[in-house]
């Protein structure tokens, strides 16, 4: 059977890719204490484009409920907070000259909630991106076909292997979910 119609290694790293994006935001989810890594996610318009927090200042953790954002730009402070307001952590920053003050909130049921809410859009997002790679590799499989590459039995197996490929991707997608889920929730 001719495996090289198809890039299974492309298709298999892409996927990887998404499940360390997911990985990467759901880190970003606090559970309890302060990260820097909690603000990862959020993305500041700046100098006309969109760019993570941490190239506008520096996150810093002075105490286990607070992080502050040293911003090096005075013009850009009004934008930091604005970006850390509407990223959907439910942080209010505190302006103090070009830092500002992050209290996180207690986490109660309700605010824990929530987190799970956000964790599982970052799922789902991650889910999406690996249904996007399994049509790419689908299409190709197709195309080879259609080109005579290969015949219609190794089309069919070759599907059979990004389908299975996919599924074992969603099934990490849907250990790490909730794995953190129940690290959310744990009072």
């Amino acid at each position: 059977m001719s495996e090289d119609a198809i890039d299974f290694n492309d298709i298999n790293k892409r996927m990887e890719g998404a499940i360390s994006s997911l990985k990467n935001d759901l880190a970003g989810l606090r559970t309890g204490r302060a990260s820097a890594s909690l603000l990862d996610p959020v993305m500041v318009e700046a100098y006309g484009q969109s760019m993570p927090i941490n190239q506008v200042g520096t996150v810093n953790v002075p105490e286990a409920r607070m992080v502050s954002v040293q911003v090096w730009d005075k013009s850009m402070v009004g934008a930091v907070e604005k970006a850390i307001r509407e990223a959907g952590l439910g942080l209010n920053p505190v302006v103090d000259g070009q830092n500002l003050r992050i209290p996180l909130p207690e986490l109660n049921e309700e605010r824990r909630r929530e987190l799970v809410k956000v964790a599982h859009q970052y799922a789902e997002n991650a889910k999406v991106a690996i249904r996007h790679v399994r049509r790419d590799g689908m299409e190709a499989v197709k195309k080879a076909e259609k080109d005579g590459d290969i015949g219609k039995d190794d089309a069919h197996v070759l599907s059979d292997k990004v389908q299975k490929l996919t599924d074992e991707m969603v099934g990490k997608v849907d250990e790490a979910i909730a794995q953190k889920e129940t690290e959310i929730m744990q009072v």
